[in-house]
Formats: structure tokens, C-alpha cells, sequence
């Protein structure tokens, strides 16, 4: 008698990982291009390194349409800044929070079939995850408000850029749709 179980699905499949994994370092990666090439943090390189990287985040949520994705994104896109630059591991519980939160913003707003929930949730994910940089500041740095007043100016021009991303990266995303790149299933 022939074995007729089936391996049981995976929720992630391998494609969707790998360009989790790839749009994790292509955002990182330009992020850093544009900050080195644009001389530092000034407010045009900081508005254009946001705009990008937010307009590739909706894209990404756009070619995966899965609970989780922003929460994987984070995780992926967190290993990825702690190799490339360094970066500080305590944003990853804060960020995960805001992934979370997100996802569930995302799933509860309509679902990952509705371009409105998929752009509302990006946008409430880099103000969330914003908002919990500045908290993770202010505890950091309280002998000095004026430090925290300072990061919340900088952090507010730069979700300027995160605001001008999400209308870019619908139309990046309609494009690529257009292209059959992206397929809406």
C-alpha cells in the first residue's frame, strides 16, 4: 500500500522568502547609498534615503501578501543593519512591536487584497516604528531633552519622505502590476 500522505503546505514558500530577504537588503543597502552619497544627514539626502526606502517597503508588501510579512521584513531587515553597520539590537523588539502591530493593522482594515490596508499599514508601521525609536531616545538620553527634541525634528522630516514614499510606491506597485511583475492574486 502506497504512503498517500502529502507533506503538509508551508505558510512562507521559499520565492516569497528569498525576496523578503532581497527587498530587506536592497532597502538597506540604498538607504546607505543615498546618506553616503548625499554628503550626510541633510534634510534632502534624509527626505530621498525615506522616500525610497518606503516606496520598495510598499512594493514588497504588494509582491507578498501575507500576515507576517512586515514582522519578517523587520527581523530580516534588523540582522541585516546589525552586519552592515552595526546596528543597535535593542530596536529589534520595539521594531518587531511595530511589525506586529502593523500586520494586525493590515489584516484588520481590510486584508492583504486591498491596496488601502496594504498602504495604511506601511504608513502606520514607519510612524509606530518611528515613534518607538524616539521613546527608545528618550529613555536613553533624559539628563538631555534637548538631544530628544533635536532626533524628533530629524525623524519628522524624515517621515515626510516616508508620506511621499507611500504615494510613489502605489504607483511603483501599479506599474510593476502593469508589467506583470506583480500579479494580484
Amino acid at each position: 500500500m502506497l504512503n498517500t500522505l502529502t507533506p503538509p503546505t508551508r505558510y512562507w514558500q521559499p520565492g516569497e522568502l528569498i525576496v523578503i530577504g532581497i527587498f530587506s537588503a536592497m532597502i538597506k543597502l540604498s538607504s546607505l547609498l543615498i546618506a553616503l552619497t548625499g554628503g550626510g544627514m541633510n534634510p534632502l539626502s534624509l527626505v530621498l534615503k525615506n522616500l525610497v526606502a518606503t516606496s520598495l517597503l510598499v512594493v514588497l508588501v504588494f509582491k507578498v501578501r501575507k500576515f507576517g510579512v512586515l514582522t519578517l521584513f523587520v527581523t530580516v531587515s534588523t540582522l541585516i543593519s546589525m552586519l552592515l553597520d552595526g546596528g543597535n539590537i535593542i530596536r529589534l523588539p520595539g521594531a518587531l512591536i511595530a511589525g506586529g502591530l502593523c500586520d494586525l493593522v493590515i489584516h484588520f482594515s481590510g486584508g492583504y487584497q486591498k491596496p488601502g490596508a496594504l498602504i495604511a499599514g506601511v504608513a502606520v508601521f514607519d510612524l509606530l516604528s518611528r515613534f518607538i525609536a524616539l521613546g527608545l531616545s528618550w529613555l536613553t538620553m533624559r539628563e538631555q531633552p534637548a538631544m530628544v527634541m533635536v532626533a524628533s525634528v530629524i525623524v519628522a522630516l524624515g517621515y515626510l519622505g516616508c508620506l511621499m514614499g507611500l504615494f510613489s510606491g502605489l504607483h511603483l506597485s501599479r506599474e510593476l502590476t502593469h508589467a506583470g511583475v506583480l500579479r494580484h492574486e
